[in-house]
């Protein structure tokens, strides 16, 4: 059956608000050869002149030519991060997910009042012996390290904090190395109890990520980051 076509005698009106449209201020040209009133275009953010001549006419005055070239610097650094972005390396994506997590879980840790881990040195301890260090007297640091687990290496129970004495090359001195991982599970024990450690420990699950789901992993932790510094400030 063929569909009779639908014509209204009366076109349909929208319905009055009562509010009139806001009227574009006017603004007055820069150009001072020019000086008259103009109503910007509409999304012309931060429109100065009234037309392109009057901008070629005042493009050579020294304010300009400064605004001009901080412009052209931020779009170029812009295009050399999204150019770099796009020549990352899968293990370089990986190293900013692990950089992003261990900042948020040093941060956090500090702002929560946590010593060491491993040598169980409050912050104010640390901070005395340590604070000369460039780079800061804290690391985040992995109960099990990344080579022997790299399973592990982005999971929040793994990452705790560290002073620089503890983490700083532990592994290079077996006796040193030994004292730091007893002092640490130690540590962890106190802190999530023995039946979280041994779970952790027992936990040999692959974690294949796509560099979509590292960047998203960075992503998350930066923005944890920053808000946790916010909430500090």
């Amino acid at each position: 059956m063929k569909r009779t076509e639908l014509k209204r005698k009366t076109p349909l009106k929208a319905k009055a608000s009562g509010i009139k449209p806001r009227t574009p201020r006017q603004k007055t040209c820069d150009n001072p050869a020019c000086g008259k009133k103009f109503t910007p275009v509409p999304g012309a953010i931060g429109q100065k002149v009234c037309c392109w001549q009057c901008g070629l006419a005042i493009a050579d005055q020294p304010e300009n030519q400064k605004k001009a070239r901080v412009a052209i610097e931020q779009r170029e650094r812009r295009e050399i991060q999204v150019r770099r972005e796009k020549l990352k390396t899968y293990g370089e994506h990986m190293a900013d997910a692990e950089k992003a997590v261990r900042d948020w879980r040093r941060t956090y840790e500090l702002s929560i009042g946590s010593g060491c881990m491993s040598c169980d040195k409050d912050q104010h301890q640390v901070q005395a012996e340590l604070g000369w260090i460039i780079g800061g007297a804290w690391d985040a640091g992995h109960y099990l390290s990344k080579g022997a687990r790299p399973e592990l290496r982005l999971e929040e129970n793994n990452i705790w904090l560290q002073c620089k004495g503890c983490n700083g090359g532990s592994a290079k001195y077996a006796r040193k190395g030994e004292s730091v991982r007893n002092g640490f599970r130690l540590g962890l024990i106190e802190r999530i109890g023995l039946e979280a450690v041994e779970a952790l420990e027992a936990d040999h699950r692959p974690r294949k990520y796509t560099i979509e789901e590292l960047k998203q992993i960075t992503a998350h932790y930066r923005v944890l980051l920053r808000e946790l510094k916010r909430g500090r400030a």
